[in-house]
């Protein structure tokens, strides 16, 4: 069967194939409220499919947007089992939408080069989750497409970056405990590497304790995989082997669940015995039950916004690097954190 096409369109609808170009490509304000119903019932009737790669030929773009999510740790993982990736992406994507974008979704593991999953697909641009400072970032440099990194560490303006202050988001939730009484805090977090996420919210950790006088104990702080199997395992560990922590901080809302089915599961509940903070506020911390005290970042939002940055530096409106864009947190307050009485 011939395949339809915009000329097809125009003839059905009596219109020019410049007004039906108008119409699909969101340039609606050039053509008459009549005159898109009648594009729209043609496209409709004739079940007219647009050419995005004649498109693209015509425009010098694919309308194509790379999402990476290296895999930095040794723990596999599928890409959207942390239900955070999957709220970055659902906002990058809400946004790509709005403008005719599309996106190819990749992760790569520990150790292989960005550039043969983000570079080698035609892309007018990529957006890179948690990338350190090695060499597939120098890598990236030498490629000529816009770039934004999300909660990236590095130390220049090669790229756009949004983030959050992730050091005064552990600040955050360690003063919180320790404002309700509590000294003895332990730390159940993900693998702390230099200039990462993960380390950000160990030194606000850190610093939390140091600032209440509070003594740093090195085995209060239990460091693998951002996972709930960790979760689960170092909250048994606390449960069994350390009665005198009466909190902790997790350094994802994941690990928190973990941790809190741990902790149950050797005999100390929450938040009677140990209170738990987690960190993100993904929406599974409203229905966890005992719902989850968490610092909340807006996850979707920031997608959103690595989308909208990355647009607008396709389209010229921005340079490709500039300084770091900061989102806002805050502390929300639910049911796993008992005051202890002074």
């Amino acid at each position: 069967m011939r395949r339809v096409t915009i000329k097809d369109v125009a003839k059905a609808a009596g219109v020019s194939t410049a007004a039906i170009s108008y119409a699909l490509n969101g340039k609606e304000d050039k053509v008459s409220a009549e005159t898109l119903e009648k594009i729209k019932a043609a496209i409709a009737a004739l079940n007219y499919i647009p050419d995005y790669s004649a498109r693209s030929l015509v425009n010098n773009k694919s309308f194509l947007i790379g999402i990476v999510i290296p895999q930095t740790e040794s723990h596999r993982q599928l890409i959207l089992e942390n239900p955070f990736y999957s709220e970055v992406v659902s906002g990058i994507e809400s946004e790509l939408r709005k403008h005719n974008y599309h996106f190819i979704l990749s992760g790569v593991d520990k150790g292989r080069s960005y550039l043969d999953i983000t570079m080698q697909r035609n892309l007018d641009g990529a957006i890179i989750m948690g990338i350190y400072h090695e060499k597939f970032y120098e890598e990236l440099k030498q490629v000529n497409i816009p770039i934004v990194l999300i909660d990236s560490y590095i130390n220049d303006t090669a790229f756009r970056k949004i983030g959050i202050d992730d050091t005064a988001g552990g600040k955050l939730a360690t003063d919180y405990l320790i404002a309700n009484g509590h000294t003895n805090i332990a730390l159940v977090t993900g693998t702390i590497k230099k200039d990462g996420v993960v380390e950000k919210r160990f030194l606000g950790y850190k610093s939390a304790l140091q600032e209440a006088g509070l003594f740093y104990d090195s085995d209060y702080v239990f460091e693998d995989s951002v996972s709930y199997e960790y979760g689960v395992a170092a909250g048994r560990t606390i449960a069994e082997k350390h009665p005198d922590i009466t909190a902790v901080f997790a350094t994802a809302d994941m690990m928190a669940f973990g941790v809190i089915s741990g902790l149950t599961a050797g005999g100390r509940n929450v938040p009677e015995d140990v209170s738990v903070v987690g960190f993100d506020d993904i929406p599974m911390a409203r229905m966890f039950m005992p719902q989850l005290t968490t610092v909340r970042q807006d996850i979707k939002g920031k997608g959103i916004t690595a989308a909208r940055c990355l647009l607008d530096t396709i389209d010229g409106i921005a340079p490709n690097g500039t300084e770091k864009l900061m989102l806002p947190l805050e502390l929300v307050e639910r049911q796993t954190v008992k005051r202890l009485r002074p």
